[in-house]
């Protein structure tokens, strides 16, 4: 269950340290709280707000069975999100975006699914007979290739929605959700532009506390969706399974009741011909 924040969490975590004053962008305006020292403070209140409404459609998503895109390219939110959603299941980018891995996305599957032909090669024996060189050739192109797409592996279609955590360095990958029209969560800093971003998150998106804060809660919620929909899945297999035994309960009842109406119905077949027989011998008598 994840545990509700508070306005004294965000304090603590530097949630609210925007970017100075001649950096800020207009169209952060609404979650900009004042001005201090030349630094913009961002809205916690609004944040709190923002990042419930987050949380609420991530855990949904997440309920549904669909996968959510976590991309954290920047030094400090690296190991952060690696780390928290390697825990969730859900796929993430920690390292360079690889262009059009949304847009051209057959083609991302195609390099997942040459680690795995190379992963095969190792147990098939095809490297046997490959020279010591083109041996170290492939295993690195397979070192590469886990690097840069190892975290996503196992994500077989597009993801549902996007959650970024620096929308100005994730421009690429920003612009590509919103061609393809997939959702975009993002922690939007005082710099930023959050026109495109489908669920702003007025936040410090520098500092490592604060990403950790906010990666963390959402991480949570996702959890959350994740063990409803496993608890929903057990309960209508358990209705399942109740339904079935009580079609069969059902079943064997009509069955036996079918027997008892033939057994009855013969032993009065039988009654009738003993009666008839009597009859008849009562009249050879008389």
């Amino acid at each position: 269950m994840r545990k509700k924040l508070e306005f004294k969490d965000l304090l603590e975590a530097g949630v609210h340290f925007g970017h100075l004053k001649r950096k800020w962008n207009p169209k952060m305006a609404p979650y900009i709280f004042m001005e201090k020292n030349g630094i913009h403070i961002i809205d916690l209140e609004k944040t709190l707000v923002k990042l419930d409404e987050a949380a609420n459609a991530l855990k949904q998503i997440a309920k549904s069975g669909r996968k959510i895109l976590f991309v954290a390219t920047k030094k400090q939110a690296k190991e952060i999100v690696a780390e928290r959603i390697k825990e969730t299941g859900m796929p993430y980018v920690t390292e360079r975006w690889p262009g059009g891995m949304l847009t051209n996305f057959p083609t991302i599957r195609k390099a997942v699914k040459k680690m795995s032909a190379i992963d095969k090669m190792a147990t098939d024996g095809t490297f046997e007979n490959m020279s010591k060189r083109e041996r170290l050739q492939v295993m690195r192109q397979r070192a590469k290739l886990e690097k840069n797409l190892g975290s996503i592996a196992d994500m077989t279609r597009l993801p549902a929605a996007l959650f970024v955590v620096d929308v100005m360095k994730e421009y690429i990958a920003v612009r590509e959700a919103n061609r393809l029209g997939i959702p975009v969560f993002a922690m939007v800093d005082t710099n930023s532009d959050p026109t495109n971003i489908d669920f702003p998150i007025p936040a410090n998106d520098d500092a490592s506390k604060s990403i950790a804060l906010i990666v963390d809660y959402l991480a949570s919620a996702i959890e959350e969706g994740l063990e409803e929909r496993k608890m929903e899945k057990e309960k209508g297999a358990a209705e399942k399974q109740k339904k079935e035994e009580h079609e069969a309960a059902a079943a064997a009842e009509e069955k036996e009741e079918k027997k008892s109406a033939a057994r009855k119905s013969a032993a009065r077949k039988e009654e009738g011909e003993k009666a008839v027989e009597a009859e008849a011998s009562a009249k050879e008598e008389k």
